[in-house]
């Protein structure tokens, strides 16, 4: 039956449901030593990125790829991401647990402001990791830029993130779901806005210079000329059979030609 066909969109749709259970367990599970979390995440993005835009990823060995290419900035951002938190939560706590005046209503706008800034660069940060090499520093303002420069898609990002704990807060009979497709479904879904947030700022191929802030990573280069080469090799050997089949038509046509010239002489 076509319904059961491999292409069919039935078990196209139950093959990625399957992938993204198979992220989010590898995602919690790696999440749970803390300190590794970043790169867990960062893993998570590089996949649901490539899924996201049309790519077939081998879904473990692409993600333990990026996991450990990307281990020391990925840890070295999150341990960063950590004291930012730690240091506007305290900030939030003193300021607004009492402080009146006018100097206190400046610095709660100065602190939500702030705030913002660092949640709207903190939902970028991994999935830019993921993408593109750069340096620490750069991939921090590439993030903040990214982040400002694409902002109804950063407010749509910061919806999908409050959707799982929507789901929890209408019914906790939906935490088990959260453990099977929580993270893996919002990556997916946040990565399907980044891939079309990354297109505006990467690189055209005819100027790699003039992106060099957002040269993508050298495994995924390679990964793709790889793509290349194969499919520029299928299009060789394609081409080679349709000369080959064209020769053997023409032999035989000059076969049959030759037969008809000989029974009309004789």
């Amino acid at each position: 039956m076509k319904l059961f066909n491999l292409d069919s969109p039935i078990m196209v749709f139950l093959t990625k449901v399957g992938n993204l259970m198979i992220l989010n367990v590898l995602t919690i599970v790696l999440c749970i030593p803390v300190i590794t979390a970043g790169d867990a995440v960062t893993a998570l993005y590089y996949v649901t990125i490539k899924m996201a835009r049309g790519d077939d990823p081998y879904i473990i060995r692409n993600y333990f790829k990026s996991f450990k290419e990307n281990f020391r900035q990925a840890t070295i951002l999150w341990i960063l991401m950590l004291i930012v938190t730690a240091v506007l939560y305290a900030d939030i706590r003193i300021v607004f647990s009492g402080m009146e005046g006018t100097i206190a209503t400046v610095m709660k706008v100065v602190i939500i402001v702030v705030t913002a800034f660092a949640v709207l660069t903190g939902l970028y940060i991994f999935p830019v990791l993921s993408r593109f090499e750069n340096t620490i520093k750069q991939t921090i303002k590439n993030a903040f830029l990214m982040s400002i420069l694409s902002l109804p898609r950063s407010i749509l990002i910061i919806v999908i993130h409050l959707l799982p704990v929507l789901l929890v807060l209408i019914s906790v009979n939906t935490l088990p779901i959260m453990f099977l497709l929580g993270f893996s479904t919002v990556a997916y879904l946040c990565s399907m806005n980044y891939v079309k947030v990354f297109k505006r700022f990467e690189p055209e191929e005819e100027d790699p210079a003039g992106g060099e802030d957002l040269a993508p990573l050298s495994f995924i280069v390679e990964e793709e000329r790889a793509k290349q080469e194969e499919i520029a090799a299928k299009e060789a050997a394609q081409k080679a059979a349709e000369e080959a089949g064209a020769d053997v038509r023409q032999a035989e046509d000059n076969i049959e030609n030759q037969a008809e010239t000989e029974r009309s002489e004789s």
